[in-house]
């Protein structure tokens, strides 16, 4: 079924269970805009249609976990709250518009011949094993090293992950590997729109994929564009199984306090730390960090890894997976294949 063309983010949603309130920011002369304020759920319910009444109530009563509520207002309007919680404190996601939730067909995605990913493994400082692969997006022909000009950001974004997520199902298959994951980067930009959190959540279910077998890579310095609205997309995308991997950590900011907001799977540390490995300061600051994302129970990767001998090393400062020149470059799915095997 084609995406559902009235489908399109209206706002977001913070729950605060303490306080018991709903605080939704919908922006004025939009369909949802009479829903934005801060709400007792007791008060919401009476702007729903009878059916929809104590969908919120019992959508939040686990107090965890993901959040995928319809409902439909008094006025006939159609809106889903997709998110999940942040913690014991407050949950937070995105409102979308829509009879139904956003499915798609990934015929109508289809890439152009010149584009064509490659995919880098990310290997395993335990045992050596390849343990999934980045998708990197790349371009044939003359002088295409950037996306030719009628590539626009939600072009690429769906046919990057619609790649990434037939490339992965085969290679589980093909490999009889259940454990394989993919990463796929997404800008601030391409993270806002509604049809990411619909995309992933139909391709999951079209591959048969696990819980976070995508990861979606955000980088912070594109997250600081707007931190309240890619908070609220970033737990759209858990909601419906998506995995977060913050990249490039260690430059910019780093900011503690983006790692105590939003539940992150995994870290990847910026390859400019990775190159200065084995200067004692820049490792005593690698070991603090890998502590640190243990502690919050998150995995390790060190990407822009050139020399195998740093394996050793990076696997006693405590790194789980790294990823660089030194394992591989990107490759084609059957290179991939071929790796996985090898």
């Amino acid at each position: 079924m084609a995406l559902a063309k009235s489908a399109q983010a209206q706002g977001s949603w913070t729950w605060r269970p303490q306080a018991g309130r709903l605080e939704i920011e919908a922006p004025s002369g939009t369909p949802l805009s009479d829903l934005g304020g801060v709400w007792s759920l007791d008060a919401l319910d009476k702007m729903l249609e009878g059916l929809s009444r104590g969908r919120l109530t019992r959508a939040f009563a686990s107090g965890d976990g993901s959040v995928l509520c319809p409902l439909r207002l008094s006025n006939g309007q159609d809106v889903h709250l997709v998110g999940a919680f942040i913690g014991e404190t407050e949950a937070r996601g995105m409102l979308l518009t829509g009879e139904k939730f956003p499915e798609f067909d990934p015929e109508e995605l289809k890439p152009g011949p010149d584009l064509v990913p490659v995919y880098q493994p990310i290997i395993s400082l335990r045992d050596g094993r390849v343990v999934g692969f980045e998708a990197l997006a790349r371009w044939n022909g003359p002088g295409l090293s950037t996306p030719p000009s009628r590539w626009e950001d939600q072009a690429l974004a769906s046919n990057m992950l619609i790649r990434a997520a037939e490339t992965l199902s085969e290679l589980r298959r093909s490999a009889r590997r259940d454990d394989l994951f993919m990463h796929v980067n997404l800008t601030a930009r391409e993270l806002t729109k509604s049809t990411i959190p619909a995309l992933i959540d139909a391709l999951t279910n079209s591959y048969q994929l696990p819980e976070r077998a995508i990861r979606i890579e955000l980088t912070e310095q594109a997250a600081l564009r707007d931190e309240t609205k890619t908070l609220a997309c970033a737990m759209a995308l858990k909601a419906v199984g998506a995995g977060l991997v913050l990249d490039d950590f260690g430059t910019g900011h780093s900011s503690f306090a983006w790692l105590a907001d939003l539940p992150f799977d995994s870290l990847k540390i910026d390859h400019g730390l990775t190159a200065k490995l084995g200067q004692a300061r820049t490792d005593t600051i690698l070991s603090t960090i890998t502590l640190l994302a243990q502690r919050l129970g998150m995995s390790t990767t060190a990407e822009g890894v050139e020399k195998r001998e740093d394996a050793g090393r990076l696997r006693a400062l405590g790194f789980d997976n790294a990823q660089g020149f030194a394992f591989s470059k990107g490759i084609d799915a059957k290179a991939a294949l071929k790796f996985l095997k090898g």
